[in-house]
């Protein structure tokens, strides 16, 4: 980073587009130096030549597509975060899948880049706490994004992952493990062989015959014997009050 600001390498092939991105990055505040390439090949050769601290990635591309080049920096021993900044939303899931911090839909508004800017600055840790990221979706063949604080729990079905909501459930290519490890910081914990939980969505704790039951969103999901201890003292640590709550 620059003076505390990051170095952004943005890569689209339509020059039009290319301008209007680094013009709003250059806007922001937390951005210090924009550098720009029309192709994925020209892109890897800056890459060869800097380092960078984000890339914003145009998805359809002439040659090497932004998937492609995702793919070759996610190789990287340290890779860049990456957020694609694109027209079509038919990508998404595949996007999130390749580890992208963000998916932006053209027309970009300054709001929504904004938002990808402070993900890019999280994923690098320079957030003060987890971001509420969105998570890819598809439902009737339309790619939609949930926010992660909205899911109560996750279900295992093999190696996908059902994500239940207030609103429904949804089922991601993602393994149970791989969301156990990822969301942990975001408070989510396994109770089960099969299973983890929002800890701010739980309701209630229930020991019946030393069975433990949790309730989450009026639903009675069952702790394995092995998570019963760990569940517990989570939950007493997150209600009992921090030194600013003492006389």
């Amino acid at each position: 980073m620059t003076a505390d600001r990051l170095i952004v390498l943005v890569v689209d092939d339509e020059r039009p587009a290319l301008d209007e991105l680094r013009w709003l990055l250059e806007r922001d505040g937390r951005i210090g130096t924009v550098v720009t390439s029309d192709s994925a090949t020209e892109a890897l050769r800056v890459l060869q030549e800097r380092s960078v601290d984000a890339v914003f990635l145009d998805i359809r591309m002439p040659g090497l597509t932004g998937v492609d080049l995702a793919r070759v920096l996610s190789r990287f021993r340290t890779p860049p975060p990456v957020v694609f900044v694109t027209a079509y939303d038919d990508h998404a899931v595949e996007a999130f899948e390749l580890g992208a911090v963000d998916y932006v839909l053209k027309p970009v508004r300054d709001d929504r880049l904004a938002e990808a800017v402070r993900r890019v600055v999280g994923a690098r840790g320079g957030g003060s706490a987890p971001a509420d990221d969105d998570i890819a979706v598809e439902l009737g063949g339309v790619t939609r994004f949930v926010p992660r604080s909205s899911v109560r729990y996750v279900e295992a079905q093999g190696d996908y992952a059902r994500l239940h909501t207030p609103s429904g459930s949804h089922l991601v290519r993602v393994p149970l493990t791989a969301l156990e490890e990822d969301w942990k910081d975001a408070g989510f914990v396994r109770i089960h062989r099969s299973l983890l939980v929002a800890l701010q969505h739980v309701e209630e704790v229930r020991m019946d015959a030393g069975r433990c039951t949790v309730v989450v969103g009026g639903i009675e999901l069952g702790v394995s014997r092995r998570h019963t201890r760990e569940l517990r003292d989570l939950l007493v640590r997150r209600a009992r009050p921090g030194p600013s709550g003492r006389g």
